[in-house]
């Protein structure tokens, strides 16, 4: 007679608080098809069919059962590979890889055109995988990127994999490359977005073979932090990207049009098991460094000053989740110059960090749902790094800071302080910063957090000051999610209306997407460590697309139709930004994206606001007329990048606007160039004037851990002309040296542009492991 059993489980290595269901069928089933309960021993045995596929046994590594589901097996070695990208150990005959992978561009969950092959294997310190890439037509390869870290990894031929090390399927860290070495890591927050800032230990080697290429990446569980416990459960996927084909590839299935973003999804991630680690990986990681400059500064009367200092920054795994760090004396000379932006509004411009101490774990910082380093995000940022250490573009010096990062169970926790040295020419007083950070897992993807912000003095009045707030997440199906946010800010001299608050909801599937976004600013909040480009202002923000594609078609992969509104009064219920937007855009084969636009909004400005140089445009409303229309030539190019002209009413005048932005040419594997153009005509009433941003990048990769880049900039703003240019030598994992050379120059004279300033830097750093 058949019958049920209903076994609930909490294995410790399956949920951090979740329960798995195993079902049992006996007596129906003949006793070679019936399942037993695993020993404590395996616990990734149990309920798996809620996880996803029952586990594979050796020599097969990846199991698929009939709803699509997918379990990977990592293979224990026996003795280390031999990193080469040679492929050529035993594993590779008597192990059967992890192969099929399935398309999510162009046509969703199809056989990927090209055959891929995936091994993940460890032994006593690290963890392995080894990919052997076939590709039918190797000329058309898009393979001219070696720089670690640089964008044109991804729009190459390109191999990634991912770890959810605690299978918490919200978080994971992610590692890629292409054919010639050059890397990319970072890490997946919150399913889906990614700080491509963590630049972890690991070591990597790249092959041929007559059908393709092979690789093998060598992490070492000691850059990794995962759950307690020798046996271990991860999420996995790998993507494979052609480039030459514009398709996208996965070992899981995953919604239609994830795209290359679908590697920051450990939603989506196969459960790997089989997987050993070592019980305890604490670590404590010194780098001190030193560092020669000689100095020039015209306006200060600094001639060739001789400089030279010392630092040194530890990092100490206090559990194998939780990590601290310290920093003494702390020194960015070798951070590359901001690129220079053109500002036509009465709003802050916004800055990304480049940091690295600030870009490590930076998405654990963010709150509310702000992210992203673009200046149409009018949402307030508790949490702004550059306020640190930063006045104005100037720096200012760091002291010494500590942080603590990691996870407690179900928390997530982040907690800064640093402390910088008064500053007699900025006139600034040696102040404490703070930033605490703490979220909680809940449901199924979704998480609640608060966060606190001080600055113990703050510019322009006397006192410290702090902000303080909640916010949560809460994901629904695969592609509903609301986001909630609410602060508060303590300023002195700052009573009442100090308050901020966001409610938004999103519906991003891939043909049809809806946003409804409403947020609140008070008249006196002010996050004194944050970034706050509007103040005093009510906002609703909708939007509406529609996606479709054309899957007949040899020329269109997808058209796109886009309509915006938005609505901006002030807390008084004047109205000051009114928005109308519509957009249609075609996403070519190729990767090629044309879009066209036409943007219909009213702009009050409450007070006179002078757009250049003794020009003013009065206190009024306006109405502009804009249109616009771009065209983006993919990576697969010899010149990529964004052509764009933009024509309409400005300020009672009219705007001309041609760009070339985001520009990239090979010359060869190693040399590149980044040309960029900016170029605006206003004419107004009250004067005419034009904005010229010319600038180019040039950069020579001599290896993947060797380059050499030169970024020079002119802008006619500011009548400047500058040069940042960097060697950076990675000598060994984790150590570097650093040459720069820095120059600016005023072109407001006749003749040659005057010396402002230069410097010439030399730093040396040195990991040291124990």
């Amino acid at each position: 007679m058949a019958f049920i059993i209903l076994i609930l489980a909490r294995p410790r290595t399956l949920g951090r608080g979740s329960l798995a269901l195993l079902l049992l069928l006996a007596g129906a089933l003949p006793a070679s098809a019936q399942l037993t309960v695993p020993s404590p021993a395996v616990p990734e045995e149990i309920a798996f069919a809620l996880q996803g596929a029952l586990p594979p046994t050796l020599p097969e590594t990846v199991r698929r059962d009939e709803e699509g589901r997918v379990t990977t097996r990592a293979v224990r070695l026996l003795e280390p590979l031999q990193l080469d990208g040679r492929l050529d150990e035993a594993i590779y005959e008597t192990v059967r890889p992890i192969s099929d992978f399935i398309q999510n561009e162009p046509v969703n969950e199809s056989p990927a055109t090209e055959k891929t092959e995936v091994w993940v294997s460890f032994d006593e310190r690290n963890i392995y995988v080894s990919v052997r890439a076939w590709e039918s037509t190797p000329d058309r390869m898009v393979v001219n990127e070696m720089r670690r870290d640089n964008f044109g990894v991804l729009q190459n031929e390109n191999f990634a994999f991912m770890f959810d090390t605690f299978f918490d399927k919200r978080n994971a860290v992610v590692f890629q490359f292409n054919p010639l070495g050059g890397r990319m890591d970072g890490q997946a927050v919150n399913d889906g977005n990614y700080n491509g800032d963590w630049n972890p230990l690991w070591r990597l080697a790249v092959g041929e073979f007559d059908g393709g290429w092979t690789a093998e990446a060598m992490v070492p569980f000691k850059s990794l932090a995962y759950g307690a416990g020798q046996t271990q459960v991860w999420g996995f996927n790998a993507r494979r990207i052609n480039r030459w084909k514009n398709e996208v590839s996965f070992i899981t299935r995953l919604p239609t049009g994830t795209g290359n973003n679908g590697i920051t999804r450990p939603f989506f991630a196969a459960p790997l098991v089989g997987l050993e680690a070592p019980s305890s990986t604490r670590v404590l990681d010194v780098k001190p460094y030193v560092i020669s400059d000689v100095n020039t500064n015209v306006p200060s009367n600094v001639r060739n000053e001789l400089g030279g200092d010392f630092g040194l920054d530890v990092r100490y795994s206090i559990t194998q989740n939780l990590s601290a760090d310290f920093t003494y004396n702390t020194d960015f000379a070798q951070v590359e110059a901001d690129e220079q932006q053109v500002n036509l509004t009465r709003f802050s411009l916004f800055f990304p960090e480049k940091r690295e101490f600030f870009l490590e774990n930076q998405g654990l910082f963010n709150f509310g749902g702000v992210e992203g380093n673009n200046n149409n995000n009018v949402n307030p940022r508790l949490f702004y790094s550059r306020r640190i250490g930063l006045d104005g573009g100037q720096a200012v010096p760091i002291l010494a800071g500590g942080r603590l990062t990691g996870r407690m169970g179900e928390y997530s926790l982040g907690v800064i302080n640093i402390a910088t040295e008064a500053s007699s020419e900025l006139d600034l007083p040696a102040t404490n910063f703070s930033v605490a950070r703490i979220r909680r897992n809940v449901l199924r993807r979704s998480a609640v957090g608060a966060i606190f912000t001080g600055r113990s003095d703050t510019p322009g009045s006397q006192g410290s000051a702090m902000a303080y707030g909640v916010d949560g997440t809460w994901a629904f199906y695969e592609n509903l999610e609301f986001q909630t946010m609410w602060a508060k800010s303590q300023n002195p001299g700052l009573v009442g209306e100090d308050t901020t608050f966001r409610l938004r909801m999103g519906y991003d599937a891939d043909r049809y997407g809806v946003t409804i976004d409403r947020t609140g600013v008070g008249r006196n909040f002010d996050p004194s460590v944050g970034f706050l480009r509007r103040r005093n202002f009510q906002r609703l923000f909708a939007q509406g697309r529609f996606s479709p594609r054309l899957p007949d078609s040899e020329l269109i992969r997808k058209l796109q139709y886009q309509v915006q509104l938005q609505y901006v009064e002030s807390n008084a219920g004047v109205v000051e930004t009114r928005q109308q937007q519509g957009q249609f855009q075609i996403q070519f084969n190729n990767s090629d994206v044309f879009q066209a636009q036409h943007l219909l909004a009213f702009e009050l400005l409450p007070q006179d606001f002078e757009i250049a140089d003794g020009i003013v445009v009065p206190a009024g409303g306006y109405t502009n007329d804009e249109f616009s229309l771009q065209y983006t030539f993919g990576r697969q190019r010899r010149l990529a990048g964004s052509a764009s002209f933009e024509y309409g009413p400005l300020y009672d005048g009219t705007r001309t606007a041609v760009s070339f932005t985001g520009a990239r040419t090979q010359v060869g594997p190693q040399l590149s160039l980044e040309p960029s153009v900016q170029w605006n005509k206003v004419d107004l009433p009250y004067g005419n004037f034009k904005t010229q941003i010319y600038s180019s990048r040039v950069t020579y990769t001599i290896t993947p851990m060797v380059f050499v880049s030169g970024l020079v900039q002119y802008s006619s703003s500011n009548n400047s002309l500058s040069a940042n240019v960097r060697m950076r030598w990675e000598y060994i994992p984790g150590s570097e040296f650093f040459v720069v050379y820095n120059e600016g120059r005023d072109t407001s004279s006749t003749g040659a542009p005057l010396l402002q300033n230069r410097s010439f830097i030399v730093k040396f750093n040195r990991l040291l492991r124990f």
